[in-house]
């Protein structure tokens, strides 16, 4: 099961893109017949900046886009998840994030609206009862669905990191009463390996909390499942396992220009 929607599924793939040397006249007219308010700007097929409506409300007035648009800009890849994209997105003040492939050619773009829209159709229950399905399918077992409240000891991670930041989002969930339960699935006596649900359970663990909500698959056979097997080969026994990776360090992001330079260069 894959563990989070990425941007390639909710991203606008038909995107208008414009030339730097496009008049600003014509801009204006492109806006008033679309309805957009903010376009890619591409050379030799090559993402060089973006022109939005505010652009020309804030910016002195320019003939082209080359001189009205911004250069320094935040890109994604495809495979970037749709949580990354909104962590990012909200951390850098931005309501629209330019999708391209490795040689920065425009793909598509996000909005915060299209966030927005898949989170509306997110559910745990779902995402639960699909896991359980694919267990059944994949190894011939039946499962019965529960909700405890499980020791944070007692957990085994398949995640080998997460992100600083959106631990920080985790963190108020937490506090508010806001969060969903982790996913996990039992695996012996007192042991869980969780699904879903990592930055929760890191977020949890550093509150100095020593339980934790959990929807709980129980199969009806022992069977070591192969995400398990993966995780203890990359060394993921327990929470002291995951790495927390500080802003800006996600490889399926880039930020171009002065942006770059303002924050922690991202690694590839």
């Amino acid at each position: 099961m894959s563990d989070y929607k990425k941007v390639k599924d909710y991203m606008t793939r038909d995107v208008i893109t414009v030339d730097p040397d496009t008049s600003i006249t014509d801009i204006k007219k492109i806006i008033k017949q679309t309805g957009h308010d903010g376009f890619p700007v591409e050379k030799d097929d090559q993402i060089v900046g973006i022109i939005t409506a505010s652009d020309l409300l804030i910016r002195d007035r320019k003939p082209t886009v080359r001189g009205m648009m911004s250069e320094d800009i935040v890109i994604a890849n495809e495979e970037l998840s749709i949580n990354d994209a909104a962590r990012v997105m909200f951390r850098m003040g931005i309501s629209r994030l330019p999708v391209t492939n490795e040689k920065r050619k425009v793909l598509g773009i996000i909005t915060n609206t299209d966030i927005l829209r898949s989170h509306i159709e997110r559910s745990t229950p779902e995402k639960v009862n699909q896991y359980r399905n694919t267990l059944e399918q994949l190894y011939g077992v039946k499962t019965e669905l529960s909700k405890e409240t499980l020791k944070t000891s007692d957990l085994k991670p398949t995640q080998d990191k997460v992100y600083a930041d959106e631990l920080q989002g985790r963190t108020y969930e937490i506090e508010k009463g806001l969060a969903e339960p982790i996913m996990s699935v039992k695996i012996g006596d007192h042991k869980y390996l969780v699904i879903d649900g990592h930055h929760r359970l890191v977020a949890s663990a550093k509150m100095g909390n020593t339980e934790i909500s959990a929807y709980v698959i129980k199969m009806d056979k022992p069977i070591k499942l192969g995400i398990e097997k993966t995780a203890e080969k990359n060394g993921i026994h327990s929470i002291d396992d995951i790495e927390i990776i500080a802003d800006a360090q996600h490889p399926l992001i880039a930020i171009t220009g002065k942006l770059r330079d303002k924050n922690t260069t991202i690694k590839k």
